[in-house]
């Protein structure tokens, strides 16, 4: 891992910046989490250990930082006025997958993605779609099920992924080199 913290730091600030403000609402407890991240890195690079995937590991710091921050505060607040990160993460991180469900099975062959759009966006029951598109049951169930493994390899060669111990998703990202999703996450974001 290059240890040239500054330049480490002007790379993925902003990144982790909006990570972190997505996650916690408080301006001033969210700039405190991100000059953690920062002595964290420092500390880092002091003892020289080795990383793979430094903006993976950045990002891992920033998520750390902020469950850690959730449990003192849960501890500090009554339970009334507590909330949780975690969850809302959770809720954030499904919502924003979610988003982009229909764009990809759009990306895969017509002859999977028709079928699956049918069945589990719009939750039309698999008879009913072997009768609109004229196709036998058994064909109409493996087009489905190979939509769902083809949409399942795309989300994992597009999407970065963040799960928790128990695989509930924590955060969502694109990948920068997943062009045609991209570009539909632009727009988006101009919405």
């Amino acid at each position: 891992m290059n240890c040239d913290v500054p330049a480490l730091w002007l790379a993925h600030k902003d990144a982790l910046r909006n990570y972190i403000r997505k996650r916690v609402p408080d301006e001033a407890q969210a700039a405190d989490l991100l000059q953690d991240v920062l002595l964290k890195v420092y500390g880092f690079c002091q003892a020289r250990s080795g990383v793979a995937n430094i903006r993976s590991w950045l990002f891992q710091i920033a998520h750390n930082a902020i469950v850690d921050a959730a449990r003192k505060n849960r501890r500090l607040r009554p339970l009334d006025e507590g909330f949780d990160v975690e969850a809302e993460s959770e809720s954030e991180a499904y919502q924003e997958a979610a988003d982009y469900i229909l764009p990809m099975i759009q990306l895969l062959p017509p002859a999977y993605a028709e079928p699956l759009r049918l069945a589990d966006v719009e939750g039309v029951k698999q008879q009913d779609i072997a009768r609109q598109l004229g196709l036998g049951l058994s064909a109409t169930k493996s087009r489905i099920q190979r939509g769902r493994e083809m949409l399942r390899d795309l989300f994992t060669e597009c999407c970065l992924l963040e799960t928790d111990a128990q695989g509930h998703l924590l955060g969502f990202a694109i990948r920068s080199d997943c062009g045609s999703l991209q570009t539909y996450k632009q727009t988006l974001e101009k919405k």
